[in-house]
């Protein structure tokens, strides 16, 4: 069974899935194949109602319904491959009904809860320069966290003060503002340079020990900082990226101006902060 499933998730390596969605792929496959497994059934011969049953499973184990939603998003993908490889004759997970999940509005920081954070790295540190500086990028461009990580210095013209993104056969250059750019410069000709332990290394932002740092090694950061700024939220990488699209449309920017810098293929992604930055400006006028 191992190996149709390093087949499976080699074919979406293949089509450039990202590394997020190939883990949660293999988990869920796995998790999946193990439970019937545990009954003495291949997944080759199960039903719609083997399916249903795994999905009571779950809900039974009090998984929450975005999981249960992506592990059957995960399994429909799976089948679809086995039925065009012959070993499935139908796709079991098709038609059956996963729970719905609630869309939840997108948590953001205030403007003022931003500066606060901005404002928690020890400057008088090599890690606290280098935090400094990813912390003003990430929110003046509003990249993804695996963007921000996955920069190298090639992606970076000072000159000219922006970043390249590239993401599948996409590249999308991004402006950065003063104090970014300011932040960038400094780190890159004076706290980088200290950090390498290699000329070889050409990822731009890296770890103590001189390696890549990994989205889990940047939560940790900003969970530090979060902390140590006393904002009360349950924050990701990604509330950055949210507070970065309502506050620019806050201050006047065009929904496509956002939508290109977000790198969102469909505006109606972008739609969504429409709402949460009118309904600030609207609190904050009333509060005047």
């Amino acid at each position: 069974m191992k190996i149709i499933i390093d087949e499976f998730i080699d074919s979406l390596k293949a089509r450039q899935a990202s590394q997020n969605t190939l883990a949660s792929y293999e988990r869920d496959i796995i998790q999946f194949s193990n439970y019937f497994e545990k009954q003495g059934k291949k997944i080759f011969d199960l039903t719609n109602d083997d399916m249903q049953e795994y999905i009571n499973h779950l809900m039974a184990e009090g998984k929450s319904n975005s999981t249960i939603s992506r592990s059957t998003a995960s399994i429909k993908a799976f089948y679809r491959y086995l039925v065009n490889k012959k070993l499935a004759e139908t796709n079991i997970a098709e038609n059956v009904e996963a729970p719905k999940v609630d869309r939840k509005e997108p948590l953001i920081l205030t403007k003022e809860e931003i500066e606060k954070l901005l404002e928690q790295p020890n400057l008088s540190e090599l890690k606290g320069q280098r935090d400094k500086t990813m912390l003003e990028i990430l929110y003046a461009t509003g990249i993804r966290v695996t963007e921000l990580i996955s920069l190298r210095v090639e992606d970076v013209n000072l000159t000219g003060g922006y970043i390249k993104v590239k993401k599948k056969n996409t590249e999308r250059h991004i402006p950065l503002g003063n104090l970014s750019l300011k932040c960038l410069k400094e780190y890159m000709n004076k706290i980088r340079p200290l950090l390498i332990r290699t000329e070889e290394e050409k990822t731009l932002f890296i770890n103590t020990n001189g390696q890549k740092m990994t989205r889990q090694g940047y939560w940790k950061i900003l969970k530090q900082y979060k902390d140590q700024a006393k904002i009360d939220k349950d924050i990701t990488p990604h509330t950055i990226r949210h507070s970065f699209a309502v506050h620019m449309l806050e201050d006047g920017a065009e929904i496509k101006t956002v939508q290109e810098l977000l790198g969102h293929t469909d505006v109606a992604s972008t739609m969504m902060y429409t709402q949460m930055a009118s309904l600030n400006k609207n609190n904050s006028d009333i509060n005047l």
